[in-house]
């Protein structure tokens, strides 16, 4: 693999280009400290990217820090870790099955691994970024594989109407933690990916997640018609068309990389329907080399993982019958691949006209499909009833998601305040429920002035990201005041930070505005509210409660008690899930598959509240959070999930958020932060998904 160099480096800094290049820094704080002791002006200026600082750094700089014996002692400190790390022994289940050569293969179009990395649009690329990040925690022989978006990242901007507009970010290989994959002549590796006329070439490009790579596809190639270099510009794009090719690319081009890369999968993971026709190209393989139809069919399914997220049947791709002939017929004709049996396979049998499902089609290529909670594991199997694999109805198991702990637990303080009384062993054994009950030796009036000192940051940030904004000389004036200036860190504050559609019901809080005044605007116990998301940019429905929230927050009734933090990303979202005091969720059941934010929060001792859909069936106990409204389902349910929150809010929370004992601390609120902790690290931890994936899919799947 060729890489970037920074011929400028003095020689005794040198290892800094392999940690730059190698994203196992973005989950270690020994990692994030190097970086910001190196030069903090610049480590905030390039949004937290080393390869830009190196890029920029000058040579006196550099040379400054290679005679500063304090800065000296930490870079060997992070080499020697680094280097540990990397030597660590591979997952011991998998010794023999699966190696470097032979990898599990984790397909998926979107990947949030850093801000540093721009390849994501949400909740989907957050989970596909902490797969990978346990996989190498755990040594497990996992690749990744997904597209480059030049320009798919959206940042938000809001017009003085509170209206969303979007500015599509470029991204420059050259600027991110990626290098070039070469081929064996050292030029950069350049795949044609069939369906297309004129042929399409596509640029493979890798970044490394510790021990796991990723390796990224781009069609912005010189050989290729402009047209045709769009096809990787934008994540999601609205044109049926455009994401056809998307995920040709995606599924057949990334299995054709992964052999120009010598690498042969033992398992395939299809993180949702976008990638399946990487199944297709493993059809093609095996009819290759002589298998019959059944046995090729047999084969693809037997080492083929499909994991399904959305419980909405208008979340699946679905594209025209004439449209998916007109670019795979001549690849079928090419490679014996019956249409009329690949169309039977991608056809919903209650919806046989719509045209080829890709939901449909990677549940038939599957022998192991799952969900993503058990709720949406109900929710899947009514939805897909009738879709038969091998006579039988899709078999569709609940593997409830799980976040990555030592990306999303506060590093600062929450992290150290957990080594300090669980050991490293809550870093060893995250999964283990015994090893987070030492939580409760946590001092109350210790852990609640952790978490004061989170809110304050988080404060502070949303105050330096309006200054930023107003120097800029954009910012309209009552944006700024809307946008958390005026926030009181003494006071409770909630925290709803999604994305902003209508199921996720954003603006339930906002049902009864009088009720709602007089909560937030009591005169002894005040509470305020921070609001931050996006919406799609083609989600007008999302973009107008968007803008109500926004009218909202304005709102002179409301004394700056409600906020709206402009351009929501994953650097925001770390703020928020440690330093709010309780988080809220609102969807409408069972439309939230899973959701993670609330595990976010949880973990750092933020209690949930939250309606009982996706992931909070299995993880509320009645003493780690709240719960909204009925359990069961109901079209019209938003009056009595208005009432429940508010009564909630009044009844309970707020006067146990007021309640301090002598030395000041609400001892049963912080009760509460505990529990929360204690039931929900372990349950819902990234190690724990990954196990499940692990005993109940790839170790059966593996030869």
């Amino acid at each position: 693999m060729g890489c970037l160099c920074f011929p400028h480096l003095p020689e005794r800094l040198s290892v800094l280009e392999k940690l730059a290049y190698n994203l196992w820094w973005t989950w270690n704080p020994i990692g994030r400290e190097l970086w910001r002791a190196l030069d903090l002006a610049a480590y905030r200026a390039t949004n937290h990217n080393p390869v830009k600082m190196l890029s920029l750094a000058s040579p006196e700089g550099l040379e400054r820090a290679a005679r500063d014996p304090e800065f000296l002692r930490l870079l060997d400190r992070v080499a020697a870790e680094f280097d540990r790390y990397l030597s660590a022994s591979p997952h011991p289940a998998l010794a023999g099955r699966a190696d470097e050569t032979h990898p599990i293969v984790y397909f998926s179009a979107e990947f949030g691994i850093h801000a540093s990395l721009p390849t994501y649009a949400g909740g989907l690329g957050i989970l596909a970024g902490d797969t990978l990040k346990e996989a190498s925690d755990q040594g497990l022989p996992l690749v990744g594989l997904g597209l480059i978006y030049s320009h798919g990242y959206v940042a938000q901007r809001l017009r003085p109407d509170g209206w969303q507009e979007e500015a599509h970010e470029t991204l420059n290989p050259g600027d991110c933690p990626l290098a070039a994959a070469m081929d064996e002549q050292g030029q950069p590796l350049l795949i044609s990916v069939p369906g297309f006329d004129p042929p399409v070439y596509v640029e493979v490009w890798k970044a490394q997640v510790g021990r796991v790579p990723l390796y990224l596809l781009s069609t912005e190639v010189e050989k290729n018609a402009p047209w045709d270099r769009t096809i990787s510009q934008r994540l999601y794009t609205s044109d049926l068309e455009q994401r056809l090719r998307q995920e040709i690319v995606l599924g057949i081009g990334g299995m054709r990389a992964l052999a120009a890369l010598g690498l042969e999968p033992r398992v395939v993971h299809l993180n949702e329907g976008h990638p399946a026709f990487a199944a297709l190209e493993g059809l093609r393989r095996e009819l290759a080399r002589g298998q019959s139809w059944e046995q090729a069919l047999e084969k693809v399914r037997g080492r083929t993982v499909f994991t399904t997220h959305t419980p909405l049947l208008a979340g699946t791709d679905v594209f025209p019958f004439p449209l998916v002939e007109r670019y795979l017929g001549r690849y079928c004709e090419e490679g014996g691949i019956d249409r009329r049996k690949l169309f039977q396979l991608g056809t919903d049998p209650r919806h046989p006209e719509a045209g080829f499902n890709m939901t449909v089609f990677a549940l038939r290529m599957s022998k192991f499909c799952n969900a993503v909670s058990h709720k949406h594991a109900e929710v899947a199997r009514r939805m897909w009833a009738g879709v038969a694999v091998d006579h039988k109805e899709a078999d569709i198991h609940p593997i409830t998601n799980g976040v990555h702990l030592p990306t999303w637990i506060e590093p600062l303080r929450v992290q150290a305040l957990f080594d300090r009384y669980l050991g490293k062993v809550w870093r060893e054994r995250p999964e283990d429920p015994a090893v987070w009950e030492a939580v409760d030796q946590i001092p109350d009036e210790e852990l609640w002035q952790v978490h004061q000192e989170r809110k304050v940051a988080l404060f502070a940030e949303i105050v330096a990201r309006a200054r930023r904004r107003w120097q800029g000389g954009q910012a309209d004036p009552g944006l700024i005041l809307a946008s958390g200036v005026l926030l009181d860190p003494r006071h409770l504050t909630l925290g709803f930070a999604r994305r902003f559609t209508a199921y996720k019901r954003p603006t339930l809080l906002l049902y009864d505005l009088d009720r709602l005044e007089r909560v937030l605007n009591h005169p002894l116990f005040p509470v305020q509210i921070v609001f931050a998301g996006k919406a799609h940019p083609a989600d007008h429905e999302g973009k107008r409660l968007l803008q109500e929230v926004v009218r909202v927050a304005r709102d002179p009734r409301f004394a700056g008690r409600i906020a709206f933090v402009e351009g929501y990303d994953e650097h925001l979202a770390k703020y928020l899930v440690a330093g709010v005091d309780v988080w809220v969720n609102t969807p409408q059941p069972p439309l939230e598959a899973s959701g993670t934010s609330g595990i976010k929060a949880s973990v750092n001792g933020v209690p949930h509240l939250s309606v009982l859909d996706g992931w909070w069936p299995e993880g509320y106990s009645g003493d780690n959070g709240w719960a909204v409204g009925p359990r069961e389902a109901s079209e019209n349910r938003t009056p009595l999930d208005a009432e429940s929150l508010y009564t909630l809010l009044e009844d309970t929370i707020v006067p146990m958020y007021y309640e301090r004992g002598p030395d000041g601390v609400p001892h049963r609120f912080v009760q509460v932060m505990k529990r929360a902790i204690k039931t929900v690290a372990p349950r819902f931890s990234a190690r724990r998904m990954l196990r499940n994936y692990t005993e109940l899919f790839y170790l059966p799947a593996l030869p």
